[in-house]
């Protein structure tokens, strides 16, 4: 069931969805794209298996800020679709934990990709998480034309 409080974001980018699975399941390229426009991630560990832990950093000097953020995978279906929790590693955190699952689409030679939050504790937490993801998801577009 979808609420208010679930977050879905559908993009199609131009890249065959092996490659945007990839993106999401190895540190090196998750590193590159994740975060916010004017953030920049670090520190990515990645034990893709489900129950295996993830683990990032993202900061920005411009804002001097820096975050934490992990989880635990629950469904690793390459290239077809990935399960994890998520949640930030902040005491003062009010959101918890999340679950994201993203699904891969092949249309034609791109990928359409389906990704869902949830729950939020609030509309104004999904709203802001859907500016953070929407800004990510331009820097992941980027990523996937330089990794063509």
């Amino acid at each position: 069931m979808i609420t208010q409080r679930d977050l879905t974001i559908t993009r199609v980018f131009d890249a065959p969805r092996e490659l945007v699975f990839r993106a999401w399941t190895e540190p090196e390229r998750l590193a590159s794209w994740l975060g916010p426009d004017k953030f920049a991630a670090s520190g990515v560990t990645i034990d893709l298996r489900p129950g295996g832990a993830w683990r990032a950093r993202i900061h920005s000097a411009e804002y001097d800020v820096e975050r934490w953020m992990q989880g635990a995978y629950r469904e690793i279906s390459p290239p077809g679709r990935l399960v994890f929790t998520f949640s930030w590693d902040q005491p003062d955190d009010v959101v918890g934990e999340t679950v994201v699952t993203i699904t891969f689409t092949e249309v034609g030679d791109k990928t359409e990709m389906t990704f869902h939050q949830a729950p939020f504790p609030t509309e104004d937490e999904r709203a802001g998480h859907q500016d953070g993801w929407s800004s990510t998801f331009e820097k992941l577009a980027h990523h996937l034309e330089e990794a063509r």
